[in-house]
């Protein structure tokens, strides 16, 4: 007995319609990366371990998947280390080779080999696929798509401001009305640590105050306590909590907690000015607020934090992030190169769309004429004029065979196709085809001398 196919959890298969519409994602968000005067580059779908190993942090590491070497992986393995069966210390000897896991430290990779081939600022867009082992669940897979756009060569916050407009645009063109992008700085976290005397706890700290909007203010409260920070470093740290207010009035709440942190004000300055120049360039469909709970990528950004939620209503996580980060490179030996970007999380970004309705209609029409086929001589003509509707940009297509008409009429139906052509027996010894419309059911006769009459109806 044949056995039943499968394909591994967290990955998936993608129907016709499907793949249109994440090409529909795709072309938009292409377009506006171009628009801004982003590159576009690629990079292999698997790196060498020690590329991506150790950049993540022990969570990231465990998510990486190992790629066996090729032959008798197991024959440089020997004997005391393999009768361990640890495999963590036997990974290194069987597996040098790893799918990324990201987008951004294989760039860090790329921008250091290649740097003299560079203009800086360099300006890259990258849209390719990255796995993770992680536990599939809704909106998160062990195969998906990311979408990137980084600066590095400038730490101009211009740059800042322009990946907020970046995403606005993105998603006002998406018409997905009423996303939120979060901002943060990674300053202001580290300020306020030290201010409540908890600068050695700073991930602790943040790692709670992030869980603020699930877990409340008494949950953090709890897992900061269970962290180490003490009862009086909380409670000088209370005005996060209840902070409100416009994004100003907030900033200013900052300015007056993080008096005694230079770093700390460096942060609200940074903010302060990427807020003050969108607020006089103005945004067309997104909200820019200011969340001081915001702590994603902890591990390396260090400036600007950005995360974007999807319309209220919507039950989703983020459809997109990024953030400042002042030495990425520096891992692959190329210190002191400033950069920023954000990803588009495009698996997200359809579910959101779908859910909403919000794909163009008909988007996933892949023809627009069907001609039906009534013979040899009748399909030889009717192939004729197919070639003739495709080189006019019509997509256009011939029923392989002289099948009953009513199973070709349900073909046509099942594609969805707005038209379909007649040329039978009659048509072809009078020179015409005739042209019905599947949704009104109207039927018009044209001459096969005068296709452009047709042409021009469409």
């Amino acid at each position: 007995m044949a056995q039943k196919p499968s394909i591994p959890k967290g990955t998936r298969d993608f129907t016709p319609s499907e793949v249109v519409k994440r090409n529909y994602i795709f072309d938009v968000v292409k377009r506006h990366f171009q628009t801004f005067g982003f590159q576009p580059i690629e990079t292999p779908s698997f790196e060498n371990s020690e590329t991506l190993m150790g950049k993540y942090g022990d969570e990231g590491d465990r998510l990486i998947f190992k790629i066996l070497n090729s032959g008798d992986f197991l024959n440089k393995v020997n004997d005391e280390l393999y009768s361990l069966k640890d495999s963590n210390k036997i990974t290194s000897s069987i597996s040098e080779k790893a799918l990324r896991y990201d987008l951004t430290v294989p760039f860090a990779r790329y921008v250091v080999m290649h740097q003299n081939e560079l203009d800086f600022p360099f300006k890259r867009y990258q849209i390719q696929p990255v796995w993770r082992a992680d536990r599939p669940q809704k909106g998160r897979f062990r195969e998906f798509y990311q979408c990137d756009a980084d600066v590095v060569g400038s730490d101009s916050l211009l740059q800042e401001v322009e990946l907020i407009q970046l995403y606005d645009t993105v998603f006002t063109e998406l018409k997905l009305d009423g996303v939120t992008i979060k901002l943060n700085n990674r300053k202001i976290l580290a300020g306020i640590a030290e201010v409540i005397g908890a600068k050695d706890l700073l991930i602790d700290f943040t790692v709670a105050l992030d869980k603020l909007d699930k877990i409340g203010e008494d949950g953090v409260k709890k897992e900061m306590l269970s962290k180490g920070i003490s009862e009086f470093a909380i409670e000088k740290a209370a005005p996060l909590f209840n902070l409100k207010g416009s994004n100003t009035d907030q900033l200013d709440a900052l300015d007056a907690l993080l008096e005694n942190s230079k770093e700390g004000k460096k942060g609200v300055d940074e903010l302060r000015f990427i807020m003050e120049t969108i607020v006089s360039l103005g945004m067309q469909s997104a909200k820019l607020v200011i969340d001081v709970t915001l702590a994603r990528g902890l591990n390396y950004y260090t400036g600007a934090i950005f995360e974007v939620a999807a319309p209220k209503g919507v039950s989703m996580g983020s459809i997109g992030g990024g953030g400042r980060y002042d030495d990425l490179t520096g891992i692959f030996g190329l210190k002191d190169v400033s950069g920023v970007g954000i990803s588009f999380g495009l698996d997200r970004i359809y579910l959101v769309l779908e859910e909403l309705n919000l794909f163009p209609e008909a988007i996933d029409r892949s023809l627009e004429v069907l001609c039906l086929n009534f013979g040899t001589k009748e399909g030889l003509a009717a192939l004729k004029l197919t070639t003739v509707l495709r080189k006019h940009g019509i997509k256009a297509d011939i029923y392989p065979s002289d099948a009953k008409l009513n199973k070709q009429f349900k073909y046509a139906n099942n594609r969805n196709v707005p038209y379909v052509i007649l040329l039978g027996e009659e048509e072809l010894n009078n020179s015409s085809f005739v042209v019905k419309n599947m949704q009104n059911g109207e039927q018009k006769t044209y001459s096969l001398a005068d296709t452009q009459q047709f042409i021009d109806s469409l």
